[in-house]
């Protein structure tokens, strides 16, 4: 394997990943602010805003598009974007989808809550009397079935028999953090060497015999837990956002940690990412002091793969280190075009920035918050936050990062075949109705959207002091 990035995945999302159109309006707001900062202190660094990889939605609408027509011709058809009511006026990235879905010649693209479909006689989903021919569903199955016992969803229900879903329901199963202890454990070998090198050891947790991360025995995992809780990570099998985890010395009390994760039930034990390696130094504006100051950051790296091709990526970067970036917002990216090493970019943009008077960067972060506010660049909670100097990577990361999304791709499917063989049925603990879901529309590597959670090094992590 020739590294030319570091770190690891900390965890891949197989079901509705978000976060393929905030790349996109990243790009766009970071290029007007970069090219205004080099009208007031030229930094003395080519950057590419504008690849295509930095822009996942293309690809993404491109292949709902091409499965539409696929299945259905040439004729007119409606692709469904599905979110939960509560969000449709909220999440600026499902509204624009169904914008440019609906842009593409002879397709309808709508944004509808689930309830809000119908069945004809002939047992078609419609809406508003318009038969539907693919949904992209913003949620799992777990949801799926709550908002069904609230609504009744069976038009969604007959859209996924008919295998009108995608990304197709059947990924649940191996939709798990759990499946990082299958990779790490003793089936490692089925899968791609890159993958295994880059999955952190990972454990169900509960009262058991294991082997540690150097094949150690352990006797009992609780135990072992506690004696080496500075090195460990604790997390839901099923979360996001950071909820619910626990990270060794961020967390001090171990004990705390351990008899929350056992109360709770379905908790993995992972080994914990070091940190120097996924952190990166930013300027920022500090406004009550009135001051750029360098503060530093975890970053957290998507990439968005299909069944043919790499969509694209998504930087962010956040506040608090738990094997997955979170309380932070976006990071804007660079395909560095100098001649020059990506951490003598990253010095020289941030030595450009720091030098600015108070005043230019103040000017330049009400441009960002200014096109941010134009292009509803929000989430759930309010304004998406946005570094102000990019990250950094090269054409080299590029394709370094399309060969380990294929991997990624790959043993996705080894996992579906080791679960429809019975080999994980021990890692697997879903409701049942869930689980009659999962097998109504298997995936069987059909067209979907899936995406890995990277802590990944490009070449800027602080050095060693």
């Amino acid at each position: 394997m020739v590294e030319t990035f570091w770190g690891y995945h900390s965890e891949w999302n197989l079901g509705s990943p978000g976060g393929w159109d905030y790349q996109r309006m990243t790009q766009e707001i970071a290029k007007v602010v970069w090219e205004k900062m080099n009208r007031i202190r030229p930094v003395g660094v080519d950057l590419d805003f504008d690849h295509p990889m930095l822009c996942p939605v293309k690809g993404f609408a491109e292949m709902l598009v091409d499965v539409q027509r696929r299945r259905d011709g040439s004729g007119p058809g409606v692709i469904a974007i599905v979110a939960e009511e509560e969000t449709l006026t909220d999440v600026t990235e499902n509204i624009n989808i169904a914008r440019r879905l609906d842009g593409f010649d002879g397709i309808t693209g709508i944004l509808a809550a689930p309830h809000e479909f119908e069945l004809d006689r002939q047992g078609r989903t419609t809406y508003q009397g318009q038969p539907v021919s693919l949904v992209f569903m913003d949620f799992n199955n777990d949801v799926f079935l709550k908002l069904h016992r609230k609504h009744d969803l069976s038009p969604l229900m007959a859209a996924i028999r008919d295998n009108r879903v995608l990304n197709p329901r059947g990924t649940e199963p191996i939709n798990v953090k759990s499946m990082f202890e299958v990779i790490t454990g003793p089936y490692s070998d089925r899968f791609h060497p890159e993958t295994v090198a880059r999955t952190p050891w990972t454990r169900r947790f509960r009262p058991r015999k294991a082997t540690g991360p150097k094949g150690e025995p352990i006797d009992d995992l609780i135990t072992w837990a506690r004696a080496h809780w500075d090195d460990l990570v604790l997390k839901p099998e099923r979360g996001y956002s950071g909820r619910g985890v626990f990270v060794g010395t961020v967390n001090p009390d171990a004990d705390a940690a351990i008899e929350t994760a056992l109360r709770e039930e379905n908790y993995i034990l992972q080994e914990k990412v070091p940190l120097d390696l996924w952190a990166e130094e930013i300027p920022e504006l500090d406004e009550a002091r009135k001051a750029v100051v360098l503060k530093r950051y975890q970053t957290d790296f998507r990439c968005l793969v299909g069944p043919d091709a790499v969509f694209g990526f998504l930087g962010r970067y956040g506040n608090v280190p738990t094997n997955v970036g979170s309380g932070g917002g976006v990071h804007p990216m660079g395909i560095l075009r100098s001649d020059m090493s990506v951490r003598d970019a990253v010095h020289r943009i941030n030595d450009a920035i720091m030098a600015m008077p108070v005043g230019d960067v103040v000017e330049l972060v009400g441009i960002q918050k200014a096109l941010a506010l134009e292009k509803r660049f929000t989430y759930l909670l309010g304004p998406i936050r946005i570094a102000l100097r990019p990250r950094v990577l090269t054409e080299a990361h590029l394709g370094a990062l399309a060969s380990y999304s294929r991997a990624m791709w790959e043993d996705s499917r080894v996992l579906e075949q080791m679960w429809f063989d019975g080999v994980l049925d021990d890692y697997i603990d879903i409701e049942a109705e869930e689980l009659e879901i999962a097998r109504s529309q298997p995936w069987k590597g059909s067209p979907a959207i899936f995406a890995a959670d990277g802590l990944f090094s490009f070449g800027a992590h602080p050095e060693a002091p």
